[in-house]
């Protein structure tokens, strides 16, 4: 979290006192109100920008959301942040924290499944009629819809085999484990083209390791991001606060 900006939220700052506070460039500043990152500055009678100490707690805050969420989204979370009640603005600020640890959870349950499917992998495979799946079967086991794994099959990430008599579909052992990749990417937040490349690596020597490297890498960009967030927290408070105070804002 930033350092406590002082003076009260009365005392007026010039433009290169905010820039130094929030560490943004001047050109920085007046570019992130242009865009009301922060509220606009009102003119004093010779006419520069008179800021005030919540101008430079703003900018800080949108430092961290810019960095939990990224820019387009901050700047909108920021702009509602100073019109809401504290109860609104602690529930839009809450649906960050567990949108990143949803994400988290499905990052490691990603990492669990592939560990799953690896030690499959390394088993002598005996497959029987038995351990097929109909579609229906598969979708339940993952908890998705049927026209889900119709719409993988579409995309050439999970191919089943066919009864050719009924044209209903049949996975075998190769499609399940496929089908719980890309359930576990996809749940992740990976985009069908991401999933179809990190499918393509696993036929690859070493897949299943490359594929465990990016998801080490999506975990530690949300430990970045939900830092980022901790860090804003005081300058958070103090945005939220101030909207309770319509004239200290400016």
């Amino acid at each position: 979290m930033g350092e406590p900006v002082s003076g009260s939220p009365r005392v007026l700052l010039r433009t290169v006192d905010v820039a130094r506070e929030s560490g943004y460039s001047v050109q920085q500043v007046r570019d992130l109100e242009r865009l009301r990152v922060i509220p606009p500055a009102p003119r004093s009678s010779n006419g520069y920008r008179s800021y005030t100490p919540i101008h430079v707690h703003a900018l800080r805050a949108y430092r961290g959301l810019a960095g939990a969420v990224g820019p387009v989204a901050a700047r909108q979370m920021l702009t509602e942040l100073r019109t809401e009640t504290i109860a609104e603005a602690a529930s839009a600020i809450n649906a960050v924290h567990v949108r990143l640890a949803r994400e988290r959870d499905e990052a490691l349950r990603a990492q669990q499944a592939l560990g799953a499917i690896q030690a499959e992998a390394n088993t002598p495979e005996f497959e029987h009629e038995s351990d097929a799946m109909t579609i229906t079967e598969l979708a339940g086991a993952l908890g998705v819809r049927p026209s889900t794994l119709r719409f993988w099959e579409q995309e050439g990430l999970v191919i089943p085999e066919r009864v050719t008599s009924l044209r209903a579909r049949r996975y075998g052992l190769s499609a399940i484990r496929a089908a719980r990749i890309v359930a576990a990417l996809r749940g992740t937040g990976y985009s069908i083209p991401a999933v179809r490349e990190i499918m393509g690596s696993l036929h690859q020597l070493d897949g299943l390791g490359e594929t465990r490297r990016i998801l080490r890498q999506r975990l530690d960009q949300i430990a970045t991001r939900t830092v980022a967030l901790l860090r804003a927290g005081a300058d958070l408070e103090a945005v939220v606060m101030s909207a309770q105070e319509p004239t200290i804002a400016g």
